[in-house]
């Protein structure tokens, strides 16, 4: 009987304790069940609130899209998507407490949320890759947490702005009008494809939760010719600086296009090269997290880019940093604490003492060559690939140097680099190749893990030397190196292949072939400067240029103007520089006078000087739109480009048909400046003029 008692005890306990735990199992089920209502009440409140706080927008051209169908889900939802002339804002609402960032993280409260905030980074993304067909630049895209309630608040995780619901407005409009109306109606038309609206059949008509002027539902336009024209009408009167920004369709694909190694970007003259190159550094930067280097052989370029950057991705500035290759030499060897002294003077005079010590009947003074060449021959050729021993010379192909050398001349230019180097540490000085080979060995034994991707622009004017110092920052990580150029551009003597340098492509090569830039006249005109050239590309195959499948725009026929002295010649260059700026939409920042060397253009200078016309030289050019026509050398032009270009003072003999006897090295040298000559004509948009003293028949 007792026994039995106590198993009833038992079990009535047993019971008890059960019951307890299914009460206080409902107890939190029920409170879970408040606090989540609590959690949809408060985010319908705060999405709320992001609607009423954006609806002004709507009064002003922008369009709001709520509502909207998370592309690819059935039931996910994107609170607000804006588009307007600051460009298009994929907006989140989060009824968040306790936020803090470190780190490139967040979290609230003690949960981190970082994967909620990465989400709408990848949704930007894709939406990046959407828009890529009417050719909206990828950094006209962005993803915005707003915080419910808060405001003075802005951090970024993930390339997403996190910031307090009420500084939204100042948010999104403080870029300033980046986009055309045009522009954005198409946009629009674009992302009500792309974001459904929720719970509705894509073909629905599409919400908007405040009135606002939209376009039908329609599809995307193609890419056709139709488009791109309509894309170009956009931008051609607007100030040069912007028109340098422009991406078609095509380029703008090509920004995101992801590498497994080191790329080639490649195309003839006005292919957009330079520009998709510019874009290509801020996606990069965006996309990593991390910093790029964009970087070419000029010296002025570099400033131009980086102003030009702070218009098309402003919060990518200060990613990305824009340096000429000498300039990042010096800076390494600074940094690492390397001793060295350029002083141009000196190196000139330690050759010429070089130089003067060798006899008259060297071969080196046989009337075919210039100290010129021998000069050139030895930093292009020599230092330009750091060569240390005769032996690695007296085998070298030589590329880019069409006279063929025997080995009794290479040992007497050997004889000149050594003499020309012994004078060079006497004096205790180092010329520019100098540089580039110190800080070339400096990151061998050292290397710099600084940059995620290296961008280098006009790369055929670059050394081996350069390209290897270059080469070793990222080494063939995916998207680590992009070399952008033309060897129908190359304007210095020498030359390198990739395989020099110990960089493979294995495929990753795109050319670009349609030309936005030139008038086909124009285009056409300067092609007789390079119709026979024929060059060793870096890639280390022969070419002749890369062809142009299409031209865009057609203007009127370009000429060579002859004279037969300097006051008529500048008399005409005044009266064509005031018939260009009577152009509507040509004003003096579009307007660019182009010369062989900077005495040239110091005295194109006076010349506007004394007629009144304002005027900046190319070397002072930072990118900025001003009232003053541009003036400088052809070299500095390079991944320019102007409304209307003046080349004065163009030799009659090269213009002229080659002459019938000419020696290797001349002919070397008149391609050279041929090409230079090309790489002047290009730079120009709608018009080109030509001047030159004496009479000649004209080139072929």
């Amino acid at each position: 009987m007792g026994t039995t008692m106590t198993l009833a005890g038992e079990s009535a306990g047993t019971e008890a304790r059960r019951q307890r735990g299914l009460a206080a199992e409902h107890r939190r089920r029920a409170h879970d069940a408040e606090q989540t209502a609590a959690r949809y009440e408060i985010a319908e409140r705060t999405e709320s609130e992001t609607a009423r706080v954006l609806a002004p927008l709507a009064g002003i051209g922008y369009h709001l899209l709520a509502d909207r169908r998370w592309p690819g889900s059935r039931t996910a939802q994107v609170d607000m998507v804006v588009v307007g002339r600051s460009g298009v804002f994929i907006v989140d609402t989060k009824a968040w407490r306790d936020v803090a960032v470190h780190n490139d993280r967040i979290t609230r409260g003690q949960e981190d949320v970082t994967d909620d905030i990465a989400r709408l980074a990848d949704l930007a993304y894709s939406t990046e890759a959407a828009l890529v067909d009417i050719g909206l630049a990828p950094g006209e895209v962005h993803a915005v947490a707003a915080l419910g309630g808060q405001k003075k608040m802005h951090a970024r995780v993930a390339s997403v702005d996190i910031v307090g619901v009420h500084d939204l407005i100042g948010h999104l409009t403080k870029r300033g009008a980046r986009l055309s109306a045009e522009r954005v109606d198409e946009v629009l038309a674009a992302l009500l494809e792309h974001f459904p609206v929720i719970g509705e059949a894509p073909a629905a008509p599409q919400q908007i939760v405040v009135p606002a002027p939209v376009l039908p539902r329609e599809p995307a336009p193609p890419l056709d010719d139709d488009l791109v024209d309509h894309l170009l009408d956009g931008v051609l009167e607007a100030p040069i600086e912007d028109w340098m920004a422009f991406l078609d369709p095509a380029q703008a694909k090509l920004v995101r296009r992801n590498f497994n190694g080191p790329a080639r970007i490649r195309g003839a003259a006005g292919t957009g090269k330079t520009v998709v190159g510019l874009h290509r550094a801020a996606y990069l930067a965006r996309a990593t997290g991390g910093r790029v280097l964009f970087t070419t052989y000029i010296r002025t370029l570099p400033a131009v880019l980086e102003s030009l950057l702070e218009g098309l991705a402003p919060d990518m500035v200060g990613r990305v940093d824009f340096v000429n290759v000498h300039a990042f030499a010096n800076r390494l060897l600074k940094e690492r604490g390397v001793s060295f002294t350029i002083d141009t003077l000196e190196a000139q005079r330690a050759f010429s003492d070089a130089w003067n010590m060798i006899s008259a009947s060297s071969p080196l003074k046989a009337a075919r060559f210039t100290r010129r060449y021998w000069e050139d021959e030895i930093a292009y050729v020599i230092k330009g690939r750091g060569l240390t021993h005769f032996d690695e010379y007296a085998d070298l192909a030589r590329v880019g140097r069409k006279h063929a050398l025997p080995v009794e001349v290479r040992q007497a230019v050997w004889d000149l680099y050594e003499a020309y180097s012994t004078n060079l540490r006497g004096r205790g000085v180092c010329d520019f190749e100098d540089t580039v080979l110190l800080a070339r060995d400096a990151l061998r034994e050292l290397p710099l893990d600084r940059y995620d991707a290296v961008i280098v622009d006009e790369a055929q004017d670059l050394s081996c030397a350069m390209v290897s110092l270059l080469h070793a920052l990222v080494g063939d990580r995916p998207d680590g190196l992009t070399l952008i150029g033309d060897g129908q551009q190359t304007i210095y003597p020498g030359g390198y292949t990739l395989g020099e340098v110990g960089i493979s492509l294995a495929g990753r090569g795109v050319v670009l072939d349609v030309n936005h830039r030139n008038t086909a006249e124009i285009l056409d005109f300067a092609k007789q400067m390079v119709a026979d050239d024929q060059f060793m590309d870096i890639e280390g195959i022969d070419g002749a240029g890369d062809a142009v499948s299409a031209v865009s725009r057609f203007g009127e026929q370009p000429g060579v103007h002859y004279f037969a002295d300097r006051d008529a010649h500048d008399a005409a260059l005044l009266a064509r520089v005031e018939q260009v700026l009577r152009l509507v939409g040509t004003g003096h920042g579009d307007v660019g006078i182009l010369t062989a060397t900077n005495p040239q253009a110091d005295k194109v200078r006076a010349v506007l000087d004394a007629a009144g016309v304002p005027s900046v030289s190319l070397k002072y050019y930072a990118g900025k739109s001003s009232d003053q026509i541009r003036v400088g050398t052809i070299k500095r032009a390079k991944g320019l480009e102007f409304k209307q270009v003046l080349l004065p003072h163009v030799p009659a003999k090269l213009l002229a048909d080659a002459p019938e006897t000419e020696s290797v090295a001349d002919r070397e040298r008149r391609e050279l400046d041929r090409r230079e000559l090309y790489v002047g004509m290009t730079r120009a948009r709608d018009g080109l003029w030509v001047g030159s003293l004496g009479k000649t028949r004209a080139s072929r």
